[in-house]
This record gives C-alpha cells, structure tokens and sequence, in this order.
C-alpha cells in the first residue's frame, strides 16, 4: 500500500501492522496502523512517523512523494516509540531537518534517541512552512506527558495523535471507507484502555480543540475521520461525563461451575429487570474487552471461588487492570463460591471498594454448590435490589 493522499499536498505515509495482537496489556485482535502524514509545502513537513521495525516501508512511500533529504520540519506530537521510532533514521537522510516537540517531549526523545536537536514548543507556538500555518497545542498526560497536537487552520485538518484514536488494522485509512459501528467500538475500546485514567486531561484539550475549525482528524492510529467526525466526537463526550447505561457487566472465574451459576443467577436478576447484560468468562475474554463494555456500565459484578485463601489469579490480575485503568461511578456485586474458608468474595469486595464503588446488595458466599432454591434467590435480590437503585 502506497502513500495516500488525503488532501491537496497532504498525504498519509504511515504502514498497517495486521498482526499486532497486545499493546500494553490491550488485546488488539483487529491489528493497528502507524501514521504518519508528509504535508508538501514550501517547508516540507512531516508529522510523527512509525514504529522502528516499518522504517523502511514508510521511507518508500515518502520517497514516492518527496526526496527524504529535503524533508525541513519533523513534528513529534509524541515521543513513544510507535510514533518516533524512525526519527534518527529520518535524521540521517534529512540531516537539515528540524524536530519540534512539546517541552516533555524534547526530555523523552533525548532520553530515549540521545543528542537529539529538538526545539519544545507550547500551546498556541505557531511555525509557517508556507501557505500552511501550524498552531500546537499541548495535551498533557492524553496518555504521555509529551502529548501534543497539531492544527492546520488553511486545511482545516488536525492532527490528534492519540486523541480519537483506534488500534485498527485497515487498508481503507478515511472513515468513509469502513463500517461505522466498527470504527466507533475500536475509538471507545482504545479510550476504555488507553485514554481512561487520564479522563479529567481528556476533557481539558477537549475543551480547546473543540472550538477549532476542522473538517478532518488525522489520528496516530486507525482511521483517518472525516464525514464521521461528530459520531466519534459525541463518543468522546459520552464518555468523558461518564454517562451510564442500564447496563450490567458481570466477570468471573470458576473451578466446578459453582461461580458461573451464581453469575447466571445475577445476570437473570438484571434480565427480567429489561437492563442489559454482559457475562464473561475471564479465561475466555480478554480484559481490555471486557473494560469496554464497563466504561458505561451502571452495575459490575465480579467473582471468584476461594483457592488458598484467595481469590482466583486471572480475576486477581483482571482487578488489577480494573484498578490501573479506573473507571468512574459503578455500583458493584462481589460473589463466589467455597469450600471451607470464603475468603476471596471479601478480598473481591474490598478491591471494588477502593475503587469507590457502591455495593448493590450483601457479598454473596456459596458453600461448596449453590441449590435451585438459593440461586432463585439470588435472581430475586438482583430484581428486588435493581427496582431501589
């Protein structure tokens, strides 16, 4: 796949990485892109570029474009590898080109590429490559401290990096090209496990960059928006209120089936109250999916048998990518079976209670296999408890 053009004297010169399956402890069965934009003015300028393994694919398609050495300007809107990974090769061939990066961002890319030359700018900096102006703006913390975007007011284009971002592999780079639902769920999953703990920065450049003139976000991973730009807006601010659903989101782990019954018996509770469920097996679905579906859950149940005093390891690590990434304003379930001590369902609880969370209803302990009659009533509590809330 070659460079695209994406408007006049604009071009996408990233690469796709299809087989990319974990980022940061995030399941990206659907793969990801590295994008990086060449803008073709009187100063030649590139806007981030690739991870260090696809250097040469990205070489090739500015090379198609632009002889590399005349490149003049490198924004670096962020300084983690997958986004400047290529830069001292760039710098090798484009020995006259000058990297501009926030003031962090000049500390990490020293820190991680050496003597490098970089000049920080800050929020409302502006450098004129020509006809084109770019005015930076600094997003601090949306995820890096470095973090930083650019806007290009004659094109009506901002460049976001991580902002509305999706891991998506897609040959197809304007949103126009793909399926809408798709693109939507990769931007909230890429929140739900990125952007998240750093919600309150989030709303911050939000505020600023919203009340810019544009037509097209040119993202660092994922599609490019364009006719689509307020669904994923619209997202963005959904989630960023924290805005619920009636929605339950219940997560366990089982060793003789006991667990998974009472988690049946919870999700029928919340089914014949008409509020949404999602059941997971935390063997069977990855973490990163199930936070996706709990960033505008109203309700989160979670449980585990007892094992040596403890609960369960996969919802033992599970708590803890729940707890890094923090979501806001849940109320809560803890369950489990046991054998001879119980200890987990408390350990479950205590964990959710930190979180902040608010508990739906007494922690519920099973001794050894849960009848007919005591899930039924279990059901019931769900019902009963649900209609207060």
């Amino acid at each position: 796949m070659g460079a695209q053009k994406i408007k006049e004297g604009i071009y996408w010169v990233g690469v796709i990485d299809w087989n990319l399956r974990s980022f940061h402890g995030y399941s990206t069965e659907s793969g990801t892109t590295y994008n990086a934009y060449l803008i073709v003015d009187e100063k030649i300028t590139l806007i981030d570029n690739v991870k260090e393994e696809f250097t040469n694919e990205m070489l090739k398609k500015i090379s198609s474009i632009v002889d590399i050495s005349k490149i003049d300007i490198i924004i670096s809107n962020h300084s983690e590898a997958d986004h400047s990974g290529s830069l001292k090769k760039i710098m090798e061939i484009a020995k006259n080109a000058t990297v501009y990066a926030s003031v962090s961002g000049v500390k990490i890319l020293q820190a991680m590429y050496g003597s490098l030359d970089v000049i920080p700018v800050k929020t409302n900096d502006e450098i004129s490559i020509g006809k084109r102006t770019l005015k930076f703006f600094q997003a601090p913390m949306v995820h890096w401290p470095d973090n930083m975007v650019t806007y290009v007011k004659e094109d009506k284009i901002l460049f976001s990096n991580d902002i509305f971002g999706q891991h998506y592999a897609t040959s197809k780079i304007l949103d126009v090209d793909n399926e809408l639902d798709v693109i939507l769920y990769e931007a909230k999953k890429y929140y739900a496990n990125i952007v998240l703990p750093y919600t309150l920065q989030a709303s911050k450049i939000a505020e600023v960059i919203l009340t810019l003139d544009f037509d097209m976000i040119a993202t660092s991973h994922g599609v490019v928006w364009t006719k689509n730009i307020k669904d994923v807006v619209e997202l963005y601010k959904r989630i960023i209120a924290n805005e619920k659903k009636e929605k339950a989101v219940i997560v366990y782990d089982t060793m003789w089936h006991s667990t998974e019954k009472i988690a049946k018996a919870i999700s029928e509770g919340f089914i014949k109250n008409n509020i949404e469920v999602k059941l997971f097996n935390i063997n069977v679905t990855e973490a990163s999916n199930i936070l996706t579906e709990i960033i505008d859950a109203k309700y989160l149940g979670v449980g585990s048998p007892t094992q040596n005093n403890q609960m369960l390891p996969p919802i033992a690590a599970f708590l803890c990518y729940l707890e890094s990434m923090h979501p806001k304003g849940l109320t809560y379930i803890a369950f489990g079976s046991y054998g001879w001590s119980g200890q987990s369902i408390g350990l479950v609880a205590e964990k959710l209670v930190n979180l902040g969370y608010k508990e739906l209803l007494p922690q519920i302990k099973v001794t050894y296999v849960p009848n007919e009659e005591l899930l039924q009533k279990i059901t019931n509590q769900i019902v009963e408890n649900t209609n207060k809330d």
